[in-house]
Order: C-alpha cells, then sequence, then structure tokens
C-alpha cells in the first residue's frame, strides 16, 4: 500500500521514481531505451504532458537523454570521480604529471578550448588575492571535455607581475602544468583551499557544456597558496553536476 507521502506525490514523480528504481536494479542498462511517452500513457493511465514530466525529471537528474526522433536513453557516461586531496599532492605536478591524470583513469580527457589573457582584477578576485582592484591579473580560461563530452569550464587568475615572462602566460604551459611553473618562479603551492557550493547554470554555461535543461552545476572555487600565506592563484571552476563525483579522503 502506498505510503501518505507517495500518495501526495504528483503523478509525474512517481512515474519517474519507478523508473529510477528500475534502472538502478539493472532493468535498464546504459544506453538502453526507456520507454516513450506512448508507453507510460498507457501503463500509468496519464496524459502525455505527465509522461513528458517524468522522463524530463530524469534528463534533468543526468541520468537519461533524449536523443532526437529516437526517444530516451539511460545515459552512458560515467562521471568523472574527482579525488579532491588525492590530485593536488606535489608528487603529482612536482613530478610532471598533469593533476587530471589520477583523475581520467586511463579516459581520454582533453582541454579543447584554451584562452589566456591580461585582464583588471574583478572585486572578488582581488580581495582573495590580496591585490588592489583593476591590477593587472593573467588570466587562464579552459574548457575541458571527457570522452567527447564538456565537463568542465576553469578560469585561473593569477597575478601578471608573478608570472610575466613564465610558460603560465601561454596556452601550454608545460608537464606539471601551473604549479610546476609557480613552484620554478620561487612561488611554490604549499596549501590549497577549495569552496563549493552549487547552481543553475547561466544560458552561456549551458551552452558550452551542453547540459540539458534543469542540470544545475557545481562551482569550485579552489586558491593556491605559497609560503607565508601569500595566495598566488585563484581557480574558479564549473562543473556539470552529472558528470561529476566529489571524493574527499583524508585520515581522522
Amino acid at each position: 500500500m502506498a505510503t501518505e507521502g507517495a500518495k501526495r506525490q504528483p503523478k509525474y514523480q512517481r512515474i519517474a521514481d519507478a523508473l529510477r528504481d528500475a534502472i538502478q536494479a539493472g532493468r535498464y542498462g546504459p544506453g538502453d531505451r526507456l520507454p516513450g511517452e506512448n508507453d507510460l500513457m498507457a501503463e500509468h493511465d496519464v496524459a502525455r504532458m505527465t509522461a513528458r514530466q517524468a522522463l524530463g525529471v530524469l534528463q534533468s537528474e543526468g541520468i537519461a537523454e533524449s536523443r532526437q526522433g529516437a526517444g530516451v536513453f539511460v545515459r552512458s557516461f560515467r562521471p568523472l570521480r574527482r579525488q579532491g586531496v588525492k590530485r593536488l599532492t606535489r608528487s603529482r605536478w612536482g613530478e610532471g604529471r598533469s593533476i587530471w591524470a589520477a583523475d581520467a583513469e586511463g579516459r581520454t580527457l582533453v582541454v579543447d578550448k584554451v584562452g589566456v589573457t591580461e585582464e583588471p582584477a574583478p572585486d572578488r578576485i582581488a580581495g582573495v588575492l590580496g591585490v588592489e582592484p583593476g591590477s593587472r591579473l593573467c588570466v587562464r580560461r579552459r574548457r575541458f571535455v571527457l570522452d567527447g563530452k564538456p565537463i568542465l569550464l576553469a578560469t585561473s587568475y593569477l597575478p601578471a607581475s608573478l608570472v610575466a615572462g613564465s610558460a603560465i602566460t601561454r596556452e601550454d604551459t608545460g608537464p606539471g602544468g601551473t604549479y610546476a611553473r609557480l613552484a620554478e618562479l620561487g612561488f611554490e603551492p604549499v596549501h590549497f583551499r577549495e569552496e563549493i557550493r552549487s547552481r543553475m547554470p547561466s544560458g552561456a554555461e549551458a551552452g558550452e557544456l551542453g547540459l540539458p535543461a534543469g542540470t544545475p552545476v557545481m562551482l569550485i572555487c579552489r586558491t593556491a597558496f605559497a609560503d607565508e600565506g601569500r595566495p598566488v592563484e585563484v581557480n574558479e571552476m564549473t562543473l556539470d553536476s552529472a558528470s561529476h563525483i566529489l571524493e574527499y579522503e583524508f585520515d581522522a
């Protein structure tokens, strides 16, 4: 017998819950086509709009995806497990390895868009870096694509005077990336702070990440500090929430 809470749920939500349970139980696997609107209408005796809303719930959660003219399918993309602590250890970037290498686990991860400019510091970034608003910053913008799917937008801000003439001002920063180059400049990161929050994407973000309607993004703002607590980089990241698992492992 249905609980009082289940009875109060909209019909489309109950249908979405049933489909989600079926996916989690393995009745529908990655890439399988889900029942269409006509199937759901007949099975649950609901209107087309209700069936459409139910499928829309699964799409907004990142569980399913619509394919033009073919129907709605269980999403086959495997989320990236982002190892929040391990990935930033000096043993990775200090030895010339990308901090993304461990996350990708052999999958194809590329940066398909890179832009490097010099811009005045926005107030919010100036406050974190401890510079005057309007001070010149080196700004690095990237888009990361995993297995052909855009999953992350990242914008890094560094004091222009600190990185002038270094590979950080070029698109290809070389082995170990920005942190290895900072170390060579005498500003090796020794401490990191990450702040995480969530919101709905802007239109531009949704377009860049190819997000279906209703999919939220996770925002990670990481600050890298050199000796004596000097902030040397702020990295603002926008993640497709359905494409990431955030993992933090540490000792008690």
